[in-house]
């Protein structure tokens, strides 16, 4: 059985919430860290299962947490900042999130109030864009820009500026030139891989092109079958990297996503059946398993990112939410 029950959801839904704090602020886990990438991935995870409030608290800590510049910090802890760099594929993925909480909530106030953090996030991510489409990865604490673009990162990108695009529209503010721009990322994405920093070995560099909705259906089916046997373990899930015997909850749970945007539904449905090996009692999910030890890896890990992602994942197949065609 691949599909969540309902009362399986709730069961991994609430595990995400217990490690929420009362600011909104979703941590890895307890008494780790939070970045605002896996912290939207967790709010999201949270309206499928109905918890708006508790997705509401999320998003209103980034909007009370903005830096100056339209920004957040790379990681954030209980103590306070714990890495000042900014990444634009973090930051920009607010977008997402916002758009997915309206699909899940139809709360077109809450999406207002939202709306100026929005715009300050999404424009600063645009500075980072070079005169080839790709977006640089980060602007480092001392504020010098990063080396290089990355492919995984710029899928997800070219996602969440087509999010933000949907969301000027609902906004009656239409931001053409946030579709001109991720139309232009998605050219380079597609045909110049050449001015990406190669992450070969790396399963997300595989799949997120097709994930983020960059390629045709035909291309994304193309894509995925010509690199599954080499991060898919048959019974086990997908490999982290190429050359190492670990699986992961969340490229597994994402490859699943992927699979079901490229029309390849059967696959998604075994990624979706393998990850089960990974759940927790409590419904939370470990973030690896090194196969031929059978341990997991890193040691006695939870993720609220790895449950947020098998959560999203089955929602996309099975389309238990009004949320579930954010990814297709």
């Amino acid at each position: 059985m691949s599909k969540l029950s309902a009362e399986e959801l709730q069961q991994s839904a609430s595990s995400i919430a217990a490690c929420q704090r009362v600011d909104g602020l979703i941590l890895w886990f307890h008494g780790g860290h939070a970045d605002p990438w896996n912290h939207v991935e967790a709010a999201m995870a949270l309206d499928v299962a109905g918890m708006h409030d508790e997705a509401k608290r999320a998003y209103q800590w980034l909007s009370d947490n903005q830096l100056e510049d339209g920004a957040w910090f790379q990681y954030y802890t209980d103590e306070g900042v714990e890495d000042r760099k900014r990444d634009a594929n973090t930051i920009a993925y607010f977008a997402a999130g916002l758009l997915h909480h309206y699909f899940s909530t139809k709360d077109l106030r809450f999406l207002r109030k939202m709306w100026p953090s929005l715009t300050r996030a999404i424009d600063w991510v645009l500075m980072l864009q070079q005169p080839g489409g790709e977006i640089i990865w980060c602007r480092e604490a001392d504020e010098t820009l990063g080396d290089y673009a990355l492919l995984t990162g710029s899928s997800s990108m070219a996602h969440s500026l087509l999010c933000a695009h949907a969301i000027s529209v609902l906004m009656e503010e239409e931001r053409a030139e946030w579709a001109g721009a991720a139309y232009r990322l998605g050219v380079a994405i597609a045909d110049h891989p050449e001015r990406f920093e190669p992450k070969h070995r790396w399963a997300m560099d595989w799949y997120y092109p097709v994930l983020g909705g960059v390629l045709s259906e035909e291309r994304a089916e193309q894509r995925i079958r010509a690199a599954w046997d080499r991060f898919v373990i048959s019974g086990e899930g997908v490999r982290c990297v190429d050359d190492h015997p670990w699986v992961t909850t969340g490229e597994t749970a994402e490859a699943a996503i992927a699979c079901v945007a490229a029309g390849m539904h059967e696959e998604a449905t075994l990624l979706l059946r393998w990850v089960r090996q990974l759940r927790d009692e409590d419904g939370s999910y470990w973030t690896g398993l090194h196969v031929p030890d059978r341990v997991h890896f890193p040691a006695g890990e939870r993720t609220t990112y790895s449950t947020a992602a098998v959560i999203l994942a089955d929602d996309c197949l099975y389309g238990t939410s009004l949320a579930s065609e954010l990814f297709r």
